[in-house]
């Protein structure tokens, strides 16, 4: 174990820890956090919400938090994922707040600005046609743009300009131009810039918007202004080679306009793009353009920086060490802890919480995470659990995601909690879950349990606990998070039925040819098709929804997408089961078309139906009778972060909640979210 007096030295001597000189500005530490679209803002601005996110990694020791990914200069670069909008003057006392804040926790801030350009939606915002060097559309965002001409060309030119000049009145420490699928990329690009003119064609001339663009905002803001490019180093098939790319990086380092590279790989005008390239989800390797990057750097004068997936200390410390990098960017790794510096310093790496990647930052409720509710929501949930006022025995039933977390946090507050879990290990469903691609999700499991040794949660295993199993721990407060089991009685002929459980874990045998149900457009449906696929099965996948993936994040449903092309698995969508009867040794199984209403009947040895979960609830039942509040979750003072009542049955001796699936079918976030909401006001 360390000690109190080897843990300066060791931080000492951390290469992580070391300062790093960039210009004028001199940053505390090698760990920085890229800039991305967080999801915060209000109509364009860093309110409260914004600013509180990024201080929370202040003041979690982070050397740099860049913000505002693709923060907008001009109207025709419409919001399409919440970016900020540097194109108006109204967004400057809240970059100066924002700044006072981050610099009175000793963090350096900067700012991503940029153009979309054909990135852009047509019809977002106020509905101007998207821009770009050529008529070339994109696919992942849709729109077909109109090719700039000579006048557009100089007003996006002054509109980075004035962008750049409002970061600056806002005290920040410096902006990044974003260089890589967006305005200034399409241009340096062969596959989006098919001019004939000045601006397309050679080198030179591709690169002259870049050029003019960084030379507008070094006019405007001084030499005494921090101002770098997100560069891609190599876009792949089609795109920039990694010997153009350099060509590029050489001649903006020539005209002294920029002072660091920010390297990206790849392209993200594709969600392949997006998931595999720019942000690579679980599976995809640990830091996989790291060697890409260090290469590049060997190659140029200017620091550099870089994010994918450098998700562990590890990984990041050999990239420090290594010269690979000057500053290492663990963007994703700060929304499962933003206090992972903090924690080194202190000599507790160990308790670094660490990021799955399972990618739940990057949907439409980012930048929420599976493994810490807290992010997103500071001004609502602490990082750092309080100290409970007076000391509580707390009793949690289960021990998946919720159970976990509401045990870790009342531990945390300092309450005497006692955990009973009916399995042989703690983790629920995710032990069947991480039988899959989504290994890594072990991660949210693992780092629990080695928080309940410090914080001395008392657990006990293979212990179906019944009502008076749990009233004998005599409890002040008691937490059912029972989980659920698959939702599958609703099917006519379900005895026939093998549950996706059952398929995953192995507890049932599988068949030659298998048919896929999925009811809910969660993983477990298309994990049950790649095992059956990969055991040389006979297998098809059968979706209620539209689309395949409909509650995935984009980078889950590409990555199960490209599974199901790999694997030759046929997709059926759009329909509903009805009933399963046997036709000898087979099944007959029927399904009704959700758009048409025709019958469509399949015959398989197996099927295996997904469809969510019902609530395992009978101790809470069993118990509500005994209770204070009858069971009954105050959702207003849930939502509001104050204690709940306990009035409603004086009788009772003690308060009793549910939470996670034990109330609903739903996921990790909502499991542990309802655990955080709870157990922080116990």
């Amino acid at each position: 174990m360390t000690t109190p007096e080897t843990r300066p030295t060791t931080a000492k001597h951390d290469p992580l820890m070391t300062p790093f000189k960039l210009k004028h500005l001199t940053l505390r530490n090698r760990v920085m956090s890229t800039s991305h679209a967080c999801g915060l803002e209000e109509n364009g601005l860093p309110k409260d919400a914004y600013q509180r996110y990024h201080e929370e990694k202040a003041k979690g020791g982070i050397g740099l938090s860049m913000f505002g990914g693709s923060s907008n200069v001009a109207p025709d670069s419409p919001s399409v994922f919440q970016q900020l909008n540097v194109g108006v003057d109204a967004i400057i006392p809240h970059l100066q707040k924002f700044s006072d804040r981050m610099h009175a926790q000793g963090a350096a801030l900067m700012c991503q600005i940029t153009h979309l350009g054909r990135r852009g939606d047509p019809y977002a915002q106020d509905w101007l046609p998207a821009i770009g060097p050529s008529p070339v559309r994109e696919t992942l965002h849709r729109a077909f743009p109109k090719e700039m001409d000579k006048h557009d060309i100089a007003r996006v030119v002054q509109a980075y300009a004035d962008a750049a000049v409002r970061c600056k009145e806002g005290g920040l420490d410096g902006i990044e131009t974003l260089a890589s699928s967006h305005l200034i990329g399409q241009f340096l690009s062969p596959y989006t810039n098919t001019r004939t003119d000045d601006f397309g064609g050679s080198v030179e001339n591709r690169a002259r918007f870049g050029l003019m663009v960084h030379d507008a905002i070094r006019r405007a803001v001084g030499d005494d202004f921090i101002v770098g490019m997100r560069f891609v180093v190599n876009e792949g098939p089609g795109g920039l080679t990694a010997d153009e790319a350099l060509h590029f990086a050489h001649m903006f380092e020539r005209t002294g306009q920029i002072d660091f590279f920010n390297a990206t790989y790849g392209r993200m005008d594709t969600y392949r793009g997006l998931s595999v390239d720019n942000m690579p989800g679980m599976a995809s390797k640990i830091a996989p353009w790291l060697q890409a990057v260090g290469g590049f750097k060997k190659e140029v004068s200017l620091p550099v920086f870089h994010a994918a997936k450098i998700s562990d200390i590890a990984t990041a410390r050999f990239a420090i060490s290594e010269g690979l990098l000057d500053m290492v960017a663990m963007t994703r790794a700060h929304i499962a802890d933003p206090h992972i510096v903090a924690k080194l310093m202190r000599g507790e790496e160990d308790r670094i919480r660490p990021c799955v990647g399972a990618t739940h930052c990057m949907t439409d409720h980012r930048p929420r995470c599976l493994h810490n509710a807290a992010s997103g929501q500071e001004n609502k949930i602490p990082h750092v659990a309080e100290p409970a006022a007076r000391k509580k025995k707390v009793v949690v039933v289960g021990g998946g995601p919720a159970g976990l977390e509401a045990a870790r946090i009342s531990a945390e507050r300092g309450h005497d909690v006692v955990l009973l879990e009916a399995g042989a290990a703690l983790g629920g469903q995710v032990l069947i879950a991480a039988q899959s691609v989504r290994k890594d999700l072990i991660g949210l499991i693992d780092w629990r349990i080695a928080e309940f040794e410090k914080l001395g949660v008392s657990v006990h295993l293979n212990t179906y606990a019944e009502a008076e199993d749990v009233q004998a721990h005599t409890p002040d407060v008691v937490i059912i998070a029972t989980g659920g089991i698959p939702d599958i009685d609703w099917v006519d002929g379900a005895d026939l039925c093998t549950t996706s459980w059952d398929f995953l874990s192995g507890a049932a045998p599988m068949g030659d040819e298998v048919i896929v149900y999925d009811g809910t457009g969660r993983n477990p449906g298309m994990a049950c098709a790649e095992k059956a696929a990969m055991a040389g099965r006979q297998v098809s996948l059968i979706a209620l929804d539209g689309t395949l993936g409909m509650e995935m994040a984009y980078t889950e449903r590409n990555t199960w997408k490209q599974r199901q092309y790999e694997l030759g698995i046929p997709v059926l969508l759009d329909l509903h089961l009805k009933s399963v009867t046997r036709a000898g040794n087979k099944l007959d199984i029927t399904f009704v078309n959700e758009v048409t209403g025709q019958s469509l009947v399949k015959r398989a040895d197996q099927l295996v139906v997904e469809r969510g979960t019902l609530p395992v609830d009978d101790v809470y039942y069993a118990m509500r009778g005994a209770s204070s509040n009858d069971g009954v979750t105050d959702i207003e003072r849930l939502l509001a972060g104050t204690p709940q009542p306990s009035a409603i049955n004086p009788a009772g001796t003690f308060q009793l909640h549910r939470i996670g699936d034990a109330v609903a079918s739903r996921n990790i976030y909502s499991a542990t979210l309802d655990a955080a909401r709870l157990c922080n006001t116990i």
